[in-house]
């Protein structure tokens, strides 16, 4: 079973980082309209590709966890759960363990929590953001 998902920012996002269009023009506006309205335009373009080119993707196929950058083959997995709500919140909270790796996003409110088993490795376990957290479970559930 074959699973993939970019972690988009959320439309708020976009809107709050909006937020730089109206600041920009507030500094420049004084000293020229037009540099106001390029420089606001600029920098909100700016942000929006930098959110975008970032987005990273938590995929599964042939054998292996990627997640961004990084790659984890599920040989090395252990258990998989799902946190929705407040067990999300725990597990990005107070349940986190300082080693952890994580992939977590603001914007995503679930958690997979993936324990491993390595003893080479002293990641204990990695905790990624999933708008379909109990899929991703289920997929990596699957490749093992």
């Amino acid at each position: 079973m074959s699973y993939r998902e970019r972690l988009w920012p959320a439309p708020w996002i976009f809107l709050a980082t909006a937020l730089v269009i109206p600041a920009s023009l507030l500094v420049f506006l004084p000293i020229s309209v037009i540099a106001g309205i390029v420089v606001a335009i600029a920098l909100y373009g700016a942000i929006v590709a930098v959110l975008i080119l970032t987005t990273p993707t938590v995929e599964v196929r042939d054998g292996e966890l990627r997640a961004g950058r990084a790659r984890l083959p599920l040989s090395v997995v252990g258990g998989v759960t799902a946190a929705h709500g407040a067990d999300a919140v725990r597990e990005r909270g107070t349940g986190l363990h300082a080693d952890a790796w994580l992939l977590i996003r603001g914007w995503i409110p679930d958690v997979v929590r993936v324990e491993l088993d390595d003893p080479a490795d002293p990641t204990p376990y990695w905790l990624l953001s999933s708008r379909r957290p109990d899929a991703l479970a289920q997929a990596i559930d699957a490749g093992r």
